[in-house]
């Protein structure tokens, strides 16, 4: 009987013994030991799990934190629009650039001001800058700093193997530049205000301004042509992807990529006002393989401008206007060499734009622009529609020069729609000295969208064969290949 009473003790005393074996385990599991012959290590040095208040990550709905994310938050960022977030960004960028595969999130519902900055690689592969949220400079020239780079926003600068994407949007805050009195700023109703230019953006480009004096590389131009502000720019960089933004109203450029190798772009949106001037959508110059897909770009320039050192661009489903088009150039400024080649549009809409597809040489350059592919695109109120233009010049002043860019081997295929009828919809106007040549045309219908038809495209020393009729009939390309390219000492690239 006294073995009966005895027995509930001894019992419970087990089941206590068992429990407590049991937590020393769990504890012993969720902690790494670093030398597992260290007999010191004791198991009260940190606790087992998590205090209360924390969430279960076995309960549904409670993931484990990606220890290779880095919120912005958790940095020191505000997010209430006003407050001046950059160096949390700056932290963020760090840690994240530190680790393979990080994360530099913006979150949403979050609207993030920073300063111009650089963000500097190299670093770990598989980096990503996640927008969702909203992430702006400073809001025109009276809040932005004294000290800070006015040519320039968000610079990533020699990184590889990095993604900037998100659900959210990249604002400009371009409306106060705008306002600005800078030729060729446009005012009310599309008029030109007078006075000194005081936007982002100087006549020349000046490398002890660019924002890399104490880099050790400068990207070397050939173009002595104005140097626009770049609201977002990557520099010495490989193996980019750029997806799924909202970018708008920069005070110039949009996106710049430089000296870049390996480019992806897709589904980007990209909007600023027709009369913005400046606003260039994306722009390339010494940058290989580049990819533009289905993105949608309205603005006050030119749609995408491709600029000299390019080669293998590919541009398909994008949708442009208004604007000024797809541009290749200008190139060959200051009797500079220009080389651009192997460039393909295909599958594009433009409509309302000043331009279609546009080819821009200065006379006195040299290089060439070569393998130009304009295929299966389709125009809406375009005002020229097909247009490669050897006499570009920004003033009434530019000389007739003897040399130029050799612009040779430039495919229209299936381009139909309609035109502006205040300009002629084909325009080819080459060097008096050094002929277009190899122009191929091949189902180009081109009606008016209001008006009589135009029947007179214009061509001056442009060599060429038409594959079909054209419409409007263009009987003014010339036959075969001209003797004077017979010596092309400056066409070679």
């Amino acid at each position: 009987m006294e073995l009966i009473r005895w027995l509930p003790f001894v019992w419970i005393t087990m089941a206590v013994v068992s429990l407590d074996g049991s937590i020393v385990e769990g504890r012993y599991h969720f902690h790494k030991i670093k030398n597992n012959e260290d007999s010191s290590y004791s198991i009260s040095q940190s606790p087992a799990y998590p205090p209360s208040d924390s969430p279960d990550p076995d309960e549904p709905g409670n993931p484990i934190p990606d220890p290779s994310t880095f919120d912005v938050m958790s940095f020191g960022a505000v997010g209430d629009g006003s407050s001046n977030d950059t160096n949390a960004f700056r932290s963020a960028w760090k840690a994240a650039c530190a680790v393979e595969s990080g994360v530099l999130l913006a979150p949403a519902d979050y609207t993030f001001t920073i300063t111009s900055t650089i963000f500097s690689g190299p670093c770990l592969p598989g980096l990503v800058f996640q927008v969702d949220g909203v992430l702006m400079p400073p809001d025109g020239p009276d809040c932005w700093p004294k000290a800070d780079n006015t040519k320039q926003w968000l610079v990533f600068y020699r990184v590889g193997e990095m993604t900037l994407t998100g659900s959210g949007t990249i604002e400009g805050n371009g409306g106060k530049w705008w306002e600005l009195p800078c030729k060729p700023h446009r005012g009310p109703k599309g008029t030109t205000l007078p006075g000194p230019c005081e936007s982002p953006t100087v006549s020349t480009y000046d490398a002890t301004n660019s924002g890399f004096t104490q880099l050790d590389e400068l990207i070397c131009l050939n173009e002595l042509a104005y140097y626009a502000f770049q609201l977002i720019r990557f520099f010495m960089s490989t193996n980019l992807v750029v997806s799924g933004l909202k970018i708008q109203n920069s005070p110039q450029f949009h996106m710049k990529f430089d000296g870049c190798n390996d480019v992806q772009i897709d589904k980007l949106s990209i909007f600023s006002p027709a009369l913005s001037p400046n606003t260039d959508g994306i722009h390339i110059e010494n940058t290989k393989s580049v990819s533009i897909y289905n993105s949608i770009i309205a603005n006050g320039d030119d749609c995408i401008s491709i600029g000299t050192g390019c080669s293998a661009v590919e541009i398909e489903n994008v949708t442009c206007g208004p604007g000024h088009g797809i541009s290749i150039g200008s190139l060959g400024v200051q009797n500079s060499q220009a080389c651009v080649s192997n460039i393909t549009v295909r599958n594009a809409l433009i409509k309302n734009s000043d331009n279609g597809v546009r080819i821009k040489t200065w006379q006195g350059g040299m290089g060439s622009v070569t393998d130009i592919s304009f295929e299966n695109i389709e125009m809406e109120n375009v005002r020229n529609c097909i247009i490669l233009d050897q006499y570009y010049c920004l003033s009434k002043g530019c000389r007739n020069q003897t040399s130029a860019v050799f612009a040779t081997s430039i495919s229209y295929k299936n381009i139909k729609g309609t035109y502006d009828v205040r300009s002629p919809p084909i325009h080819f106007a080459c060097s008096d000295t050094v002929p277009c040549t190899n122009i191929t045309m091949s189902e180009v219908e081109l009606l008016p969208a209001e008006g009589e038809l135009v029947d007179d495209p214009f061509c001056w020393n442009a060599y060429g064969i038409q594959e079909t009729l054209t419409i409007p009939p263009i009987g003014c390309l010339l036959d075969g290949e001209p003797d004077s390219l017979s010596e092309r000492i400056n066409y070679e690239c």
